[in-house]
């Protein structure tokens, strides 16, 4: 098999994830261990035992999405299973970087840390609303948001899942608007999601500007896989501006759709590392033959390692 390994994003969270390969499997025990010690933060309490709501806030969730995905990977390197490729969605991006050994697992989670702060406290004081649009042209979507822009409302392409499928973000008016919009246009589908952040729209530029200060003194290393980049589908090379681009990553579109055309060229099996299933469904939506495995619990774990 050559394996890509896919990493989600915010929104992924459900209270109480990775509890049961916590208490299966020593390896994962070491990385909640080695997280709760760099961060000063209870993870296993964090993940384990906090409800939905606090466990939703940005600040919480993107460390906790990222505790439980490394913690399965190092079950996956204690068996000798590697990928050939990596991507996240916007904070599993980092991640992907921590497995590709750009960064080491302390700056890493450090600055998912920050930036998790930011994202989630640094945001303009406006109601904020997201939608998923689905079975539309992209340009239209993206034109309909302009149409939308010109009458004063605020209304972006934030996330690029699948050629079928983008999500946009703006003020809750302009949502509204948007969504009927496009409704008219053709869309098969829009339904309004329950997040309020402007997450990867100009309106966190105060976030992008902040968190850029905290990547100067980061050390990034040569990656020892290929990685993905969200911001252009696009690989990262030894030589790129990881700085420039992760402070940008918080303003600009994901592009996931890049990333899984990009990945459909180099591996045969994609396998989703992490709470939820989103990625898993918008590579199955995208190549509909595709070799897919999701692992979210410790029995999708142990079907995995058997199958690999």
């Amino acid at each position: 098999m050559e394996l890509a390994f896919m990493f989600p994003g915010q929104g992924a969270q459900t209270a109480g994830m990775g509890k049961d390969i916590y208490e299966k499997y020593e390896e994962a025990r070491s990385i909640y261990k080695k997280v709760s010690e760099i961060l000063n933060v209870d993870m296993c309490k964090l993940c384990f035992e906090t409800d939905i709501e606090e466990l939703s806030k940005t600040e919480n969730t993107q460390i906790a999405i990222a505790t439980m995905s490394l913690s399965i990977l190092e079950v996956l390197k204690s068996k000798g299973i590697r990928a050939k490729i990596a991507t996240g969605l916007s904070l599993g991006e980092y991640v992907a970087l921590m497995y590709a050994g750009v960064l080491d697992i302390e700056t890493g989670m450090k600055l998912l840390k920050q930036r998790g702060y930011l994202m989630g406290h640094l945001v303009p004081n406006e109601k904020y609303a997201m939608a998923a649009v689905i079975g539309i042209d992209a340009g239209i979507i993206e034109d309909a948001c302009e149409e939308i822009r010109k009458t004063g409302k605020f209304v972006v392409p934030a996330n690029y899942n699948y050629s079928g499928q983008i999500v946009i973000s703006g003020n809750e008016d302009g949502i509204e608007e948007c969504i009927n919009l496009l409704k008219e246009k053709g869309a098969k589908k829009v339904i309004k999601l329950n997040t309020s952040g402007p997450f990867h729209t100009e309106k966190l530029q105060k976030a992008s500007s902040e968190f850029s200060k905290y990547l100067e003194d980061v050390k990034f290393n040569e990656p020892q896989i290929d990685v993905i980049k969200n911001i252009d589908g696009s690989i990262y090379k030894k030589d790129d501006d990881f700085k420039t681009i992760l402070s940008k990553h918080i303003i600009s579109p994901v592009r996931f759709d890049k990333a899984i055309k990009l990945m459909s060229t180099t591996v045969d099996t994609y396998v989703e590392i992490g709470p939820g299933k989103a990625l898993s469904g918008f590579v199955k939506r995208e190549i509909p033959d595709a070799k897919i495995y999701t692992i979210n619990n410790a029995e999708s774990l142990e079907e995995f390692i058997k199958c690999y």
